[in-house]
């Protein structure tokens, strides 16, 4: 992982790029390079506060590297404050901002921060197995990064699921023989849920007393 930074309009923006290379497999939901495939590099870039471009694909791509495809995820919250916690050769990344947090299932009508500009409020997740999985396992295994966030924003008091803009990609190698299950009580879900969820408490413990004033 390298930490770079970058000035638009004035402000000094920071980007985390991990640069994996050929033979990895993720599943993202980011807006650059999300879906199943195969990927080389993900970009999580800090933009300013209330970020109203209307090209965020063309904007991430101009700040990915130029060789092959990557995932591109964008936060207002600050990248060098970014969390890494380690289960059982499972590596997780969180960048945690909270100024938004949302309940998933908000009664119908509710206001969704979504459809205003991007504010200090999102978590990006970045997981890196060292195993290949199916495309379900790989389904299974976002749902339990998702789970396990949940429970670190819970037990750290604040009310909501995540929030509207979260993103999560999850990285694993091309070759080997292909584990089958992600869930948190399978081998290797297990890992990613503790790893995950000791990242996400730790920048939500970090980021409330930085901006509960």
């Amino acid at each position: 992982m390298k930490l770079s930074y970058r000035e638009e309009d004035g402000t000094r923006l920071g980007a985390l790029l991990w640069e994996f290379g050929p033979g990895w497999r993720m599943i993202s939901s980011a807006i650059l390079g999300g879906g199943i495939g195969v990927r080389e590099w993900v970009l999580n870039a800090q933009v300013v506060a209330g970020y109203a471009r209307m090209d965020p694909v063309d904007h991430l791509v101009s700040l990915g590297p130029s060789g092959g495809a990557g995932v591109g995820m964008m936060t207002a919250a600050s990248v060098d404050r970014c969390v890494r916690a380690a289960d059982g050769g499972v590596e997780a990344y969180a960048t945690v901002g909270l100024r938004v947090p949302t309940w998933a299932a908000a009664p119908d009508g509710h206001a969704d921060p979504e459809l205003a500009p991007i504010r200090v409020g999102t978590i990006n997740i970045v997981v890196v197995l060292p195993v290949a999985m199916t495309d379900a396992a790989l389904v299974n295994t976002v749902m339990t990064v998702t789970e396990a966030k949940t429970q670190a924003l819970v037990e750290t008091g604040f009310a909501g699921t995540g929030t509207a803009s979260d993103a999560v990609c999850v990285a694993a190698p091309v070759a080997g023989e292909e584990e089958m299950f992600g869930g948190p009580r399978s081998e290797w879900g297990a890992r990613v849920a503790r790893a995950v969820h000791a990242a996400v408490r730790r920048g939500a413990e970090a980021w409330r007393p930085r901006h509960s004033k």
